[in-house]
């Protein structure tokens, strides 16, 4: 699958991807937000991402930005699968890509995959207690706060951390994350 809106460009990674990506999420500032992502992060961290055999209906993106003079990888978004049969959204962007409205552009268009081309009635997501930013996202998508707060493991932070949960319903009308600003 591949996905463009005017500013972005979602598609899968492939093996020679792995210097650029490596080097856009490579921040601490960002791992440190990350539950499956080492710190420091490497180029053989990226070659074994990008390894990860992946099937045709499992949504696992690079996102490209094509505002300036050539298409450069600012973030990744994924659904994937949890163990108990749930589908978990998560996504990262690097600290250039920033307040720029690319989580919530790259956003809508995976949970329209996830409601029309997966069939999928509902996401899960979390975001870790110190990074309210991303709860703002999740927000903006439509999802809504569970009310609970799970510790959760962080590769990157050597430990668990405190995560809020979110969900979304998306057994019901498909209008909800369009509309959401």
């Amino acid at each position: 699958m591949f996905a463009r809106t005017p500013r972005l460009t979602l598609r899968p990674g492939w093996p020679e991807d792995a210097p650029a990506l490596a080097r856009a999420i490579a921040h601490e500032a960002v791992i440190e937000k990350l539950a499956r992502a080492p710190w420091p992060y490497a180029l053989g961290d990226a070659e074994a991402f990008l390894a990860l055999p992946r099937g045709a209906a499992e949504p696992r993106f690079l996102v490209l930005s094509h505002e300036a003079d050539y298409p450069a990888i600012v973030g990744g978004i994924a659904i994937d699968r949890t163990g108990d049969g749930g589908a978990e959204f998560g996504y990262w962007f690097a600290p250039q890509a920033w307040g720029r409205g690319y989580a919530t552009e790259a956003g809508r268009i995976v949970i329209d995959m996830a409601r029309h081309a997966l069939g999928l009635r509902r996401l899960d997501a979390c975001h870790h207690l110190d990074n309210p930013a991303s709860g703002r996202v999740l927000t903006k998508l439509g999802f809504r706060p569970t009310g609970a707060i799970e510790q959760r493991p962080s590769l990157g932070r050597g430990g668990d951390v405190p995560c809020v949960l979110f969900e979304l319903d998306l057994s019901g009308a498909g209008d909800e994350v369009r509309m959401a600003a």
